[in-house]
């Protein structure tokens, strides 16, 4: 009865990781239901179950598993730890900031988790900014709020060109400010829409290609293909200049890069950073660029 037990137990084991390793390699995003258990099952979360399952099962099997995990560790590791060396930055080269602020936040807490005010910070999901207080605190500087919830701070002018929102409440901002064209975008996190509509929204969106940059939270992640028309245009500025993990959700945990700053390939990026915070489940994420 045991010796049975332990042949279920070592088939149910293959089966869930065959399933889970199919999941993430080979089906993908080929449709809507399955792109659900692809985002729900990023590597490091494939790691875990395997690990897991391993403490049921005898000497022998718990070795395959380990062998499993570690070369799939070594995959995720290869793709989400960067390791760049930033260059030199002036007084001259531009600061900018994306966070998800996770309806709890404002521009006040956004320059304290930051650690000083960078030349333009754009927040998604922030809590409702008081722009009359915080234009008299910073009278030389520029604010701008949508009822999107999606608000922009400059150091310089910011002119707002055009916003646009899908039906299903994907919403692109595009502003120019410091000489360069910017795109704020807050991709809807429903699971009820499917990504390829909204992406091709903010795709359709982004009318200029050259001294511009998109950034925002996708909820979308990296190995995302339909990420793939920004990659063309667009330089990914963590994987550029970051270092250290790329994803940026969950509560500092690095399941998932959602949140994104995207730099036109005709502009240099000099630096990139991810900050940690338990302020909100997203990470704040920044990069400096050569103006």
């Amino acid at each position: 009865m045991l010796k049975v037990i332990r042949v279920i137990l070592q088939l149910i084991n293959v089966v869930i990781i065959l399933t889970l390793l199919a999941i993430h390699f080979v089906i993908k995003e080929d449709s809507y239901r399955n792109s659900l258990f692809f985002y729900a099952f990023p590597l490091l979360i494939i790691i875990s179950i395997i690990l897991f399952l391993s403490i049921f099962l005898t000497k022998k099997w718990r070795r395959f598993n380990l062998i499993i995990a570690s070369i799939l560790l070594i995959i995720w590791l290869a793709g989400s730890f960067k390791i760049h060396l930033s260059e030199k930055i002036n007084a001259t080269d531009l600061e900018i900031v994306f966070w998800n602020a996770s309806r709890d936040n404002d521009f006040e807490m956004a320059f304290k988790e930051n650690e000083g005010i960078p030349d333009i910070l754009i927040l998604v999901e922030s809590k409702e900014n008081n722009l009359v207080e915080l234009q008299q605190k910073y009278p030389d500087y520029f604010f701008y709020s949508s009822h999107e919830e999606i608000a922009i701070f400059s150091k310089t002018p910011l002119v707002i060109e055009s916003k646009s929102s899908s039906k299903f409440n994907t919403t692109v901002i595009n502003f120019k400010t410091g000489g360069i064209n910017f795109y704020a975008v807050d991709v809807t996190g429903s699971q009820d829409v499917p990504r390829s509509w909204e992406l091709g929204f903010v795709d359709a969106s982004i009318k200029e290609k050259q001294n511009t940059i998109v950034l925002g939270d996708f909820n979308t992640p990296f190995e995302s293909k339909y990420l793939k028309p920004i990659k063309q245009n667009f330089n990914h500025a963590f994987s550029e200049k970051g270092n250290g993990f790329r994803e940026t959700w969950f509560w500092n945990i690095p399941l998932l890069s959602l949140d994104h700053i995207w730099v036109s390939k005709d502009l240099k990026i000099l630096k990139a950073s991810k900050i940690s915070t338990f302020q909100s489940d997203h990470s704040m994420v920044k990069t400096v660029i050569k103006r």
